[in-house]
């Protein structure tokens, strides 16, 4: 296994921690592999994204990026097409549902991973940050978009153009966190909601994340052919046919995925 991400699969879970709280070129590439492996694999049901130690990730390593730039490399941030953008359409393209267990601080491009995941999962008092603009840069891994979607122009502005910290019971007022327990419970609390996921319809869920990512910019015809279209499909499903079987009968339904 690499030593900047680990999976661990268990009862359709498939759970990737990252190692380390800066992402470098190795962890960006290990995590992108991590990630395209879990979307081939049809055991996997849900996804859960966390770190370890004090933090969940605070983007770029700037180490290695302070010594990119003072050894000459030509274009240093050239990073942000070739590896930032693959791994953040990969991990938002999950066809399951992606939980994030946010253990510690959330910074910058850790910040975008975060948001690009279904449900997040916040220890009280970890610190968030847009980052960017204190080390003279502009935002990356789609988190102005995410931010005006989830907050609003005006705060989304605020929150990038001066990034002051903000704590997890912050980020929960402002629906940018779903859950905010305490620091231990964290991943105990993140494995129950993915596990919860991973035992529930499927292909309700891929068709439930496909009109959500276009939701937010189709029209209102589209947005309804598009449920139109998916509803057949999915109502063509054996998780459907159960599910309505056990309403009539009364009793708890049994999904497999399927």
């Amino acid at each position: 296994m690499p030593d900047t991400v680990t999976r661990e699969d268990a009862d359709g879970v498939a759970t990737l921690t990252l190692l380390r709280p800066g992402l470098t070129h190795a962890s960006r590439a290990d995590l992108l592999a991590a990630v395209r492996d879990v979307a081939a694999d049809d055991s996997v049901r849900a996804v859960l994204l966390t770190g370890t130690g004090r933090a969940f990730c605070v983007g770029q390593d700037l180490g290695e990026h302070l010594a990119e730039m003072q050894g000459g490399a030509e274009a240093p941030l050239s990073v942000v097409e070739r590896e930032y953008n693959p791994l953040v359409l990969a991990l938002a393209g999950l066809r399951v549902p992606v939980v994030v267990g946010i253990n510690g601080a959330c910074a910058g491009a850790g910040l975008g991973l975060a948001l690009a995941g279904d449900l997040r999962v916040a220890a009280a008092g970890a610190k968030f940050t847009t980052a960017f603009t204190g080390i003279g840069l502009s935002s990356d891994s789609a988190l102005a978009s995410r931010l005006v979607h989830s907050v609003g122009g005006s705060r989304a502005a605020e929150l990038l153009l001066l990034p002051e910290p903000f704590l997890a019971e912050t980020a929960a007022e402002w629906g940018l966190v779903h859950r905010v327990v305490a620091p231990e419970q964290v991943l105990p609390e993140a494995q129950a909601l993915a596990a919860r996921l991973a035992a529930g319809p499927t292909a309700a869920y891929r068709a439930v994340k496909t009109v959500l990512a276009t939701a937010a910019t189709d029209s209102l015809e589209e947005t309804l052919a598009l449920e139109g279209r998916l509803q057949t499909e999915v109502g063509q499903s054996a998780d459907h046919r159960e599910a309505v079987e056990a309403f009539m009968e009364k009793r708890a339904p049994r999904f497999t995925g399927r």
